[in-house]
């Protein structure tokens, strides 16, 4: 494994390039956006808004909210420009308390909000099975977090949803990527959590219909040509900033929690029970989970010295997930009919042997805290 010079991102991440430097693309894409015209954006920005408030008399624009810092600065900063927004959320898997908490204090804030509760049957099944397939517990949510908001607003004709951050932009991706300010179904395909898994694929090889997983499919050219709608990303247009966003929408009432497993920052993937397998399954199939993002997001900033990072991330990462957020593994993979001998396997399954130490026989070798040891060490 080869890190980052500035930051300590590895180039295990999909889509990640050096340049001959060793520095990586989201590093370089970080030293492009200080030398954007934010005036000129903002004024397409302003454009956009103005067209929008002229084709609706009532909602005006969706947000995608699951209650977090950046829907919370989302909701804010559209009613300061005068929108009137609706905010949508597609319910996550296993809502936390705390997630619950910070969805109820956008109500109190006065927004007008709506819960789209995917059938918790269907969801346990698509849970278990997108783990065992691809690796990925949370494939519903990641899915669902795009094509609910937009089903919406087709239904209401509503002509404008905000997103937040552009992802490429900030932790590196393909050059056209990092231009782009739409989120569309190619976006959506390329980026939006499907890793290869399509609803097509479930109705065909699992049984479900059609009708169980329309709540997961995108619209389809004739559903968008009947109305259009635009779907962007704010971070295109101004300076998208996490912290930024987390200290106003605490001061707004928005509820951090105090230690999260596997993470340098407390305020980030709270909503949901199910983060701390996923974040797992990342450092398992590349070598590196969330805290690596955060603390690179630090280190571009020089918020944190490389060095200080590096010694962070030994601490945080890589540590078998017993429990996230005070509830324990066994509990969370209860609820979706899995064992934890059986997610024991599925761990094994998607461990990448080029980065973790095995013996002679092939067999993933466990330190005495019962957890995996890389090759390599960050550097």
């Amino acid at each position: 494994m080869k890190y980052c010079k500035k930051c300590i991102m590895p180039d295990t991440r999909p889509d990640q390039i050096f340049n001959e430097k060793g520095v990586c693309n989201a590093c370089l894409s970080f030293e492009e956006n200080q030398k954007i015209n934010w005036s000129i954006r903002e004024k397409e920005l302003n454009d956009i808004i103005e067209e929008t408030k002229s084709k609706s008399s009532s909602w005006d624009c969706v947000i995608p909210s699951s209650g977090g810092k950046d829907s919370t600065y989302q909701a804010l900063w559209a009613k300061s420009k005068g929108l009137h927004p609706i905010l949508v959320t597609a319910s996550t898997c296993d809502l936390s308390e705390i997630g619950r908490k910070n969805l109820d204090n956008l109500k109190k804030l006065g927004f007008d909000t709506v819960e789209i509760s995917n059938d918790p049957k269907i969801r346990s099944r698509l849970n278990k099975i997108s783990l065992e397939l691809i690796g990925d517990i949370s494939w519903p949510e990641h899915v669902s977090i795009f094509t609910a908001p937009i089903r919406f607003a087709i239904n209401y004709k509503i002509p404008l949803i905000l997103y937040g951050e552009n992802p490429q932009i900030e932790y590196g991706g393909p050059k056209k990527s990092l231009s782009n300010y739409v989120l569309d179904r190619k976006w959506m395909e390329e980026f939006g959590g499907l890793i290869g898994l399509r609803v097509s694929d479930l109705i065909e090889i699992y049984g479900f219909s059609k009708k169980d997983l329309s709540i997961y499919s995108y619209p389809s050219s004739e559903e968008l040509d009947e109305f259009k709608i635009k779907s962007i990303f704010l971070g295109y247009f101004e300076k998208w900033d996490s912290l930024r966003n987390y200290n106003q929408a605490k001061n707004e009432g928005f509820t951090e929690y105090k230690n999260l497993e596997g993470c340098y920052f407390n305020f980030e993937k709270i909503d949901n029970y199910q983060h701390g397998i996923h974040d797992y399954f990342k450092y398992l199939k590349f070598g590196f989970g969330r805290a690596t993002d955060q603390l690179c997001y630090m280190a571009r900033r020089g918020l944190i010295s490389r060095d200080e990072a590096l010694t962070k991330v030994s601490q945080l990462e890589g540590k078998f997930p017993t429990s996230y957020m005070g509830k324990s593994t066994d509990a969370i993979l209860k609820k979706i009919d899995i064992s934890l001998n059986e997610f024991k396997k599925i761990c094994d399954k998607f461990t990448n042997k080029k980065i973790f130490k095995t013996d002679q026989e092939g067999k993933l070798v466990l330190d005495d805290n019962g957890n995996l040891i890389r090759k390599f060490k960050a550097n």
